[in-house]
């Protein structure tokens, strides 16, 4: 039999939630959703500590050596989540989503500053923008940046979605996608209930199939990919929904289980559905989610979530900085000392140059620079 994984590729399109190139590889899928938590996650692994480096190594050389330190670390920073993402496009053949600052999510023109820069850096690097998904909160400042961006060509994914106000609004604004958090939406009725939910009746569940139908029913063209599972039967209850971003440790349960997947979600079933048209504009959109406290609360929670991993990646790229920094200073400090006495130019330091061996106490201050930061320095 075959497993769930490949059952549910037959109706939708799976896509990796992680930022973890090798996850990736295993998994296969045609997209890939990053975020700043996977961003700020991958970019403590081991093996991604190069494309870290690189990065601010390019930013430093860009800026030139005089430049302040936080001014590197920032153009470090909106760089990175595209070097992932480059990375990630050499393995999958569709889309990978790049997220705006979680901390303009309230600022119409600096997401949309931003956004276009994200695609200016990718398009420098030779990708198409038909490739890349803009990621944004689905505040409505963060709505009316996408409307903007999809007139001129730059596709949207707007994130952090809890509501049918939010979804609304972003099938008007014609974005290419929306991400409905299933999980985030469970976690919040389970702590205000003390109940716990069958996938079948589970609250995000039961959120997402209201938007799919909802876009199936009135023509919009906008994909609904849900996001955030917290276990594998939520997937199963949403099979057939255009996408759905998966963590890899339940890719692998999918991957792992054989038993029948029927489809759950359907465009022709929903189309024949009895559902209102919902009108939306600023004023309502303020009233719905002023209204709806799961919705006003996650959202605000996830802004503030992702802002923190933000700021966490910051603090990760200053520090790396230093060291690198650190590092550099102290191997051209090593080759100067060493061509002062290395005074036949032969490589060496021997007594045949009329000097000692390169002295303990000299070893010694090396290896203490080694381990401080530039300011803390001995003067040599």
């Amino acid at each position: 039999m075959a497993t769930l994984l490949e059952q549910l590729r037959e109706f939708t399109v799976v896509v990796a939630d992680t930022g973890d190139i090798q996850a990736i590889e295993t998994f296969t899928p045609r997209d890939a959703t990053t975020n700043p938590s996977l961003i700020t996650a991958a970019a403590q692994m081991p093996q991604y500590q190069s494309i870290v480096d690189d990065t601010l190594k390019t930013a430093r050389k860009e800026l030139g050596k005089d430049a302040d330190e936080s001014a590197v670390v920032t153009l470090a920073f909106d760089r990175l989540a595209v070097a992932f993402g480059l990375k990630i496009l050499e393995i999958i053949p569709g889309r990978v989503s790049t997220e705006v600052d979680a901390r303009l999510s309230y600022d119409t023109e600096a997401t949309l500053e931003k956004a276009r820069y994200l695609i200016s850096e990718y398009e420098k690097a030779g990708v198409s923008r038909d490739r890349i998904l803009i990621k944004i909160a689905s505040t409505w400042e963060g709505i009316k940046a996408a409307e903007v961006l999809e007139k001129e060509g730059i596709h949207c994914n707007l994130t952090l979605l809890f509501g049918m106000h939010q979804a609304v609004a972003c099938a008007e604004a014609n974005v290419t996608l929306i991400s409905p958090f299933v999980g985030r939406i469970l976690d919040w009725y389970k702590k205000e209930t003390g109940k716990e939910y069958a996938p079948t009746e589970d609250p995000g569940v039961m959120s997402v199939t209201s938007i799919y139908n909802y876009y199936k029913k009135f023509g919009h063209k906008t994909e609904v990919m849900g996001a955030s599972f917290r276990n594998i039967g939520e997937i199963c209850e949403l099979a057939g929904c255009d996408l759905l971003t998966i963590s890899p440790k339940l890719l692998d349960q999918l991957n792992s289980t054989e038993e029948t997947l029927p489809r759950k979600l359907d465009p022709e079933a929903a189309a024949k559905m009895d559902i209102a048209k919902i009108a939306m504009d600023k004023a309502i959109f303020d009233k719905m989610h002023q209204e709806d406290k799961m919705a006003y609360e996650k959202l605000d929670e996830g802004i503030k979530g992702f802002t923190k991993a933000l700021e966490t990646l910051e603090e990760m790229l200053k520090e790396r900085l230093t060291r690198i920094e650190g590092e550099t200073r102290v191997n051209n400090a090593a080759a100067d000392i060493f061509r002062v006495y290395d005074l036949d130019g032969d490589g060496f330091i021997t007594r045949e140059n009329g000097q000692e061996p390169m002295s303990f106490l000299m070893l010694l201050i090396l290896t203490t620079m080694v381990k401080l930061p530039p300011k803390k320095w001995p003067q040599v």
